[in-house]
């Protein structure tokens, strides 16, 4: 079992992601709890984030936490436990720098075709992360919120098909 300093140290000596650009590696659609399809492609949209994503079905879903993204590098340092990459549930891991240094909150990416915002909303580990991936690495994840290694909320603002290997690309801060 890892602990947290011992996350902090692999991640301090980790190549770190990209900043200003990076690339889509793995797409999560959330048909329901715990149940995820990781298609090649999706499409977004303004009303209704990833389209069959579970979202959209929710009782007043706020569009603060629409889609979410993830570090693709904390996403493989946090998952010790042999699970699919796809196991933390955001929408896109992607390898690009998430942190609120690097993407501040209003910073508008372009994914694929589509337009999306960083929203305000935080994204924090949840009982579930913890019983995928552990209590430590729960811990590491919401000890760090400026670094956002739990991932960030965002909202569409304009609609497009977004695919693995699509660049991601900031563009206005």
């Amino acid at each position: 079992m890892l602990t947290t300093e011992d996350f902090e140290t692999r991640w301090a000596s980790a190549e770190q992601a990209p900043r200003g650009s990076g690339t889509v590696e793995l797409i999560c659609v959330r048909v329901e709890a715990g149940v995820h399809e990781t298609p090649a492609g999706v499409r977004l949209t303004v009303e209704g984030g990833v389209e069959g994503d579970r979202w959209s079905r929710g009782k007043r879903p706020s569009v603060d936490a629409q889609v979410t993204l993830m570090n693709v590098r904390v996403a493989r340092l946090v998952n010790r436990n042999g699970l699919p990459l796809d196991a933390p549930g955001d929408n896109f891991l992607v390898d690009l720098d998430l942190s609120d240094e690097a993407l501040p909150v209003g910073t508008k990416l372009r994914l694929g075709e589509a337009l999306l915002e960083v929203s305000p909303a935080p994204h924090t580990g949840c009982k579930t992360f913890r019983e995928r991936f552990g209590l430590e690495a729960l811990t590491w994840v919401n000890d760090h919120r400026d670094r956002r290694l739990r991932g960030m909320n965002c909202r569409v603002l304009e609609a497009g098909a977004v695919a693995v290997g699509d660049p991601v690309a900031v563009v206005e801060r």
